[in-house]
């Protein structure tokens, strides 16, 4: 793995880097790279020239680890409004009636599920309330992961709302150990799952640390997808990844709209249009809002060309 990934995360716990990063606009021009916006007005012209491009979106509102319950239930407004918001968008981009064009990703932390009293269940049942919205608008939804503590409690609510809603995603993280038999239980017919790489910083008990490790986990949690009856999300810009993604549709003759490829808002676009223009489904991550921090600095430590790119912007401006 990038030898900085341990430094960078570490970062990300951090107050006074937060602190420092935060305070000056050349951090903020440069987060407008992987940042649509503070605001669902600027997110939605981000949005909408995605999908007249054909591609898919996923949108994230930032923010994570709530511990007050005003806080909570105001995220949940907020992504109330944002699927209104996405469903009138989503008549830009018809790909096929298998296949969403627009989706909300939502992480449960920010939903409720640390509150000190009950918090899954609140979690769990802010959850059903956005995909019942999100059922009515023809919008997907679907559970990012976070770090470790949290998978339990995430795939239980998950499985607890997927008889309601059988199209409910979850992320399964490649990096973890349990992750391969996580696959194998979560991807029953029409399931969705999206797989990552994992960007947390995770204890070697509980976590692969070395990036051959990783890759080799990704794709033998890949195959039991792709050789599955779900439908797989494959969250990658590893070039090796994206081919096998395909090799294994082809040899499954899964079609192009029973799978789908994710990358992240701000990076490699121009393999989104080769995937894109190749006929593939091509879904944009695309997040907002104020809490970028933490999201910045694991999409830094993920990539050290994203870091590399980051590093010369603050140079350049200072």
């Amino acid at each position: 793995m990038n030898p900085l990934r341990p430094v960078i995360l570490a970062a990300a716990g951090s107050p006074r880097m937060k602190r420092v990063l935060t305070g000056t606009t050349v951090t903020t021009d440069i987060v407008r790279r992987f940042v649509a916006g503070e605001t669902r007005t600027e997110l939605l012209p981000v949005v909408a020239a995605v999908l007249g491009t054909d591609r898919l979106v996923s949108v994230d509102f930032l923010g994570e680890y709530t511990t007050d319950r005003a806080r909570a239930d105001a995220t949940v407004a907020e992504y109330l409004s944002l699927i209104n918001d996405l469903a009138a968008l989503r008549r830009v981009r018809t790909l096929g009636v298998e296949v969403a064009p627009v989706e909300v990703s939502v992480k449960l932390s920010a939903l409720g599920q640390a509150l000190p009293v009950d918090g899954p269940a609140i979690a769990t049942d802010n959850l059903r309330v956005l995909c019942t919205k999100a059922a009515e608008a023809g919008v997907w939804v679907t559970v990012d992961a976070e770090d470790h503590t949290a998978t339990d409690a995430t795939l239980a609510s998950v499985l607890e709302l997927r008889p309601e809603f059988p199209w409910l995603g979850t992320v399964l993280q490649a990096y973890l150990h349990r992750t391969e038999s996580d696959c194998a239980e979560f991807a029953g017919p029409d399931s969705r799952i999206r797989l990552c790489k994992g960007a947390y910083r995770e204890p070697q008990g509980v976590a692969f640390q070395h990036a051959v490790e990783v890759t080799e986990s990704y794709l033998r949690c890949l195959q039991t997808l792709m050789y599955g009856d779900g439908y797989p999300m494959v969250a990658t810009h590893d070039p090796m990844l994206v081919l096998a993604a395909e090799t294994m549709a082809a040899e499954t003759n899964r079609a192009a709209y029973r799978f789908e490829h994710q990358m992240l808002y701000g990076i490699r676009e121009a393999e989104q249009s080769r995937l894109t223009e190749a006929g593939y489904a091509m879904r944009v991550y695309i997040p907002y809002g104020n809490e970028w921090y933490g999201y910045l600095t694991r999409r830094l430590a993920e990539r050290p060309a994203n870091l590399g790119f980051f590093l010369r912007a603050l140079v350049s401006r200072s």
